[in-house]
């Protein structure tokens, strides 16, 4: 019998009890029950703490934020300990995957658990990196939300955030079937059932003690009446009234909705009736959600769409931005609210401000988000960073790779001096464009690793939380970098695919690097067209490589109906994914050559073939494979362009 003590009253700690006798369990079913009890001065069985409750220095900077794990444990007991809760909950996590443990996917089919007694732990960390998670995006049903938020605190990771006052339409991505309503019959879910839902959310994640991010886009919006999420489909047969339309950005000699969508559309910062309204609606959701760890005030989603009356001229949209984070700030203040406000580089605003500072920086932090950049290259020790272009309103040009992105960052460093982490998109549309996985895998750990030369200090991922297709290697990679950035690839590598596909992983590895390659990460990232008048993927070169697909194909099915037997759970889910991403890959190879030669209408013909066809198994695999964001990326690879359209029009009367 084991006993488990809890030293510290926590209810991420009683988690982190529970967690851990399930586990034990589960690896031990003939070993007897597994007593929980909390007793402060327990000096025997298992005891989970904080690092002061055992007498254990702190080596980060801040206990709260910072995650340091220490365990000292042999097999009947000893020391789990944490500088917060949630540490104590990845200490337990530690304890088990040091014994043989390991999340592979989210949700229980991920659990590889053996059968075996415990051994002794001993292990010691301050993780790299503060800033480490996750915020929602793509298509999204709570069963896979609530599974990864399980997940995320299994791979150690400390940030969950979840964007807009109502994510309205990643919940509607899913629950309509987008891309998929021929298979799949839309379900209708009340925007009170997703509220609900988040608040749910919200709770699982103070459960684990993350460090709970919110918001983001809106505030351009809801203060003045305007829908955010979703809010293009929601203004349909909208009235909006005038006094509404004259607070808006004036852009081209005119005020109105960008692309009919609110949430696209900035407002005119130097109107201080503007102003007053957007940091009252932020200080009364403030108020009324203190569990918000890091409340993000972004501007509208929309680049290029900055004010151009007269007196926003007078200031940078930074400037602007920097004027609202002071007055807000002032009202934070009067209210006694100590919220963590998080401001954004991102489009417009990636370029730093010229007159106007903080007044308070110790209540922020600056989120870096480089939504440009290209992901074939990553920022090194070496680089060469160069200067930013000079900023112009609504008339500047994104940095194209990231070297140029931190070039334009650095014109915030020259005035920012407190904390920067970064808001990155590998596991957004850029994951489908690496068909092994790997090569985005590689790309993951070189910029975490790339961080510390940015002086930035962590990322939160814009990303699908479906992102296990094949596998969840990329993720994998991305969680474990950023706790320890000096864990190899190498020893990642043969970690997950072990696990994952057992004594043949090899085999495995090598026939998704072959399918990466033969499909190009470069190619299907839209970077190497010889002509983008015709496509930004046109290049019939790459045809004789696509060529190649079919048999690489065969190969991952071979190897999939190899893999008889009881394996274990994650290894069968593993395989049976493996067989699907075959016939995936052999039939997208079809549509994306056509494409490759420049055959824009019959590509896009063939591809909503191609997304009808793989539909029909979206259920069977919706924990690990996102069809709606993959319908969105590969809509935007495989659409006419514009002027291609208008052709086939006129040729086709």
């Amino acid at each position: 019998m084991f006993t488990i003590n809890k030293l510290f009253d926590s209810e991420v700690i009683d988690h982190a009890a529970e967690e851990l006798k399930k586990y034990l369990r589960m690896m031990m079913p003939d070993a007897g029950d597994v007593i929980i009890r909390y007793d402060p001065k327990a000096t025997d069985g298992f005891r989970l703490g904080l690092l002061e409750n055992f007498g254990l220095p702190f080596e980060g900077e801040d206990p709260r934020l910072d995650d340091e794990i220490y365990i000292e444990a042999a097999s009947k007991g000893g020391i789990l300990a944490g500088s917060n809760p949630r540490s104590v909950l990845f200490a337990v996590y530690r304890f088990l995957r040091e014994n043989g443990c390991r999340w592979l996917y989210p949700g229980i089919d991920g659990d590889y658990v053996p059968l075996k007694d415990i051994g002794p732990v001993y292990y010691h960390k301050l993780a790299t990196h503060r800033f480490r998670g996750f915020c929602n995006e793509g298509s999204e049903s709570q069963t896979t939300m609530l599974e990864c938020c399980d997940y995320y605190a299994k791979l150690e990771m400390n940030v969950y955030m979840l964007e807009h006052l109502i994510p309205i339409s990643y919940y509607n991505r899913y629950y309509n079937h987008i891309g998929n309503e021929k298979n799949r019959a839309p379900e209708t879910v009340p925007h009170s059932q997703i509220l609900q839902w988040k608040r749910q959310h919200e709770a699982e994640i103070a459960k684990r003690g993350l460090m709970f991010h919110d918001i983001g886009h809106g505030w351009t919006c809801e203060p003045f009446g305007l829908p955010s999420s979703d809010g293009k489909n929601r203004i349909k047969g909208m009235t909006i009234p005038q006094e509404t339309l004259d607070i808006l950005a004036l852009v081209n000699g005119k005020r109105q909705l960008r692309s009919a969508n609110p949430n696209l559309t900035n407002v005119c910062m130097s109107n201080p009736e503007v102003r007053s309204k957007m940091v009252q609606f932020v200080a009364n959701y403030a108020e009324k959600h203190q569990n918000v760890d890091y409340l993000h005030v972004w501007l509208a989603d929309g680049s290029h769409c900055h004010c151009e009356c007269d007196n926003c001229r007078k200031l940078s949209p930074s400037d602007w931005y920097m004027v609202i984070m002071n007055e807000l700030d002032e009202e934070l203040t009067r209210r006694a609210l100590d919220t963590r406000i998080v401001f954004i580089a991102y489009v417009d605003t990636l370029w730093g401000p010229q007159e106007i500072r903080l007044k308070n920086p110790e209540r922020f932090s600056l989120l870096y988000a480089p939504i440009s950049r290209s992901y074939q290259s990553s920022v090194r020790e070496d680089s060469v960073i160069p200067e930013a272009a000079p900023f112009e309103l609504n008339k500047w040009v994104a940095p194209k790779n990231a070297e140029e992105a931190l070039g334009v960052l650095n014109t915030w460093k020259k005035t920012w001096k407190g904390p920067i982490f970064c808001y990155e998109y590998h596991f957004w549309r850029h994951q489908y464009a690496d068909l092994g996985g790997i090569e985005l895998a590689k790309r993951l750990h070189e910029d975490v690793r790339s961080l510390k030369y940015m002086g930035v200090d962590g990322i939160v991922q814009d990303g699908s939380q479906r992102s296990g297709f094949p596998n969840a290697f990329p993720a994998y990679v991305y969680a474990a970098a950023l706790f320890d950035r000096d864990v190899s690839f190498e020893e990642l590598m043969e970690d997950y695919y072990s696990h994952v596909y057992g004594k043949n992983w090899r085999e495995v590895a090598e026939v998704l690097e072959k399918m990466g390659k033969a499909f190009d990460f470069a190619y299907m990232d839209g970077r190497c067209s010889i002509d983008e008048n015709v496509s930004r993927f046109y290049k019939p070169d790459h045809v004789k490589d696509l060529e190649k697909v079919a048999e690489i194909a065969r190969e991952e099915r071979n190897l999939a109906a190899k893999a008889t037997g009881e394996l274990p759970r994650p290894q069968s889910v593993s395989f049976r994914l493996l067989a699907f991403h075959a016939d995936f890959c052999e039939e997208l190879a079809k549509v994306v050559k056509e494409k490759a030669l420049g055959h824009n209408y019959k590509a896009e013909a063939m591809f909503f073939a191609f997304m009808e066809k793989m539909g029909k198994r979206e259920a069977e695999f919706q924990r690990y494979y996102d069809h709606g964001l993959i319908y969105y990326s590969y809509n935007m690879t495989f659409k006419r362009p514009k002027k291609i359209m208008i052709e086939d029009q006129l040729a086709n009367g």
